[in-house]
């Protein structure tokens, strides 16, 4: 069983905070799904272990006692079951959030998110909507090896009529949940796990509607002129470390939080490469049939081709499962080191 949140909990009532309070990435989370829940009744949760245990993360503690065991609802161990409940919720009018334990294990749903809550809205002339949001934590570094480590966003992102967001901010992990949970249309949410105990400044919304976050829209998280760094989820906060560093040297680096793989905020990529001739992709997952891949034909075949003053440079995990050893763990995951010198080769030509 994963290492479940041990900060203070959550007050039962969020409506009305104005001013942002330190909370983990994790608390984060949970505060958007209690603002969402007591807004809409028809808000449910479904997952395993999420009512009395409180989740593998913790992030549905105490909401059994809040909403009771109608819309906290503990599946079987079965992702199938519980995205297929999900989609016939989501098709009947109902706003279904299914936890998976771990992300890997959307694998063992793939016929109702593919399938089905992909497809439905299509297949009978835009008569049915599908707004479902399935989540889980993604990624490696905890030491849980291969079956529990994946980065798996490049697959589901693939797929027409699903959506992909992998916040990096608890602000982010909050107003982009609210911003999915009002989206007609099945979103896929992967938060990393080494997210969760980070702390950040979150605004807590009142209400669902108060997100200003879009989905498709990237965020600039630092300026720079001499390269552009393009990363998402945990690689955001080690690229903007790997620009700190290299600032040392007087370069100068601008890092692009992509927020949302699909839609993908393609104007944003193209104007950042354009102004700085310079681009390196950084990823967890590896990359072959990337995110990355996908960025960097974004640019190849768009104006900004026109700018680049060198070969693109993609970051990214090694091309193998992930070891349980922590040693080749660490080196199968993309370090600060490892952009720094992604940075300083993109600026060699």
């Amino acid at each position: 069983m994963a290492d479940r949140q041990t900060d203070s909990p959550l007050p039962t009532q969020l409506s009305g905070a104005a001013m942002p309070v330190t909370m983990t990435y994790a608390k984060a989370l949970a505060a958007a799904i209690r603002v969402a829940m007591q807004e809409d009744p028809r808000v449910f949760m479904a997952g395993e272990d999420i009512g009395v245990y409180g989740g593998a993360f913790g992030m549905s503690d105490g909401l059994l006692a809040e909403f009771g065991p109608e819309r906290i609802i503990d599946t079987p161990i079965s992702e199938d079951l519980g995205v297929g409940l999900g989609v016939g919720a989501a098709i009947m009018g109902q706003r279904p959030v299914i936890e998976i334990q771990f992300s890997d294990f959307i694998l063992n749903a793939m016929d109702p998110l593919i399938n089905q809550a992909a497809k439905l809205h299509f297949m009978y002339g835009g008569n049915v909507t599908v707004p479902l949001i399935v989540r889980g934590p993604a990624g490696g570094g905890t030491g849980a090896a291969a079956q529990h480590s994946q980065s798996l966003e490049a697959l589901v992102a693939h797929i027409p009529g699903l959506k992909v967001v992998m916040p990096a901010t608890g602000q982010d992990v909050h107003d982009l949940f609210l911003t999915a949970l009002a989206d007609p249309d099945p979103v896929v949410f992967f938060e990393h796990k080494l997210l969760y105990k980070t702390e950040h400044q979150v605004q807590v919304r009142s209400a669902i509607g108060d997100s200003p976050a879009k989905l498709g829209e990237a965020a600039i998280r630092r300026d720079g002129t001499d390269v552009t760094v393009i990363a998402y989820s945990i690689m955001v906060p080690r690229a903007l470390e790997a620009a700190e560093r290299v600032a040392e040297s007087g370069i100068s680096v601008q890092v692009v939080d992509l927020r949302t793989l699909r839609p993908l905020d393609t104007q944003t990529i193209i104007e950042s490469v354009s102004s700085t001739g310079r681009l390196v992709t950084v990823q967890e997952a590896p990359l072959p049939v990337s995110v990355g891949s996908e960025v960097a034909a974004v640019v190849a075949s768009s104006r900004a081709l026109d700018h680049l003053l060198a070969p693109i440079i993609r970051v990214g995990g090694r091309d193998n499962p992930m070891p349980y050893a922590k040693a080749l763990e660490h080196a199968t995951i993309p370090q600060v080191d490892d952009i720094v010198a992604g940075i300083r080769q993109a600026l060699k030509d």
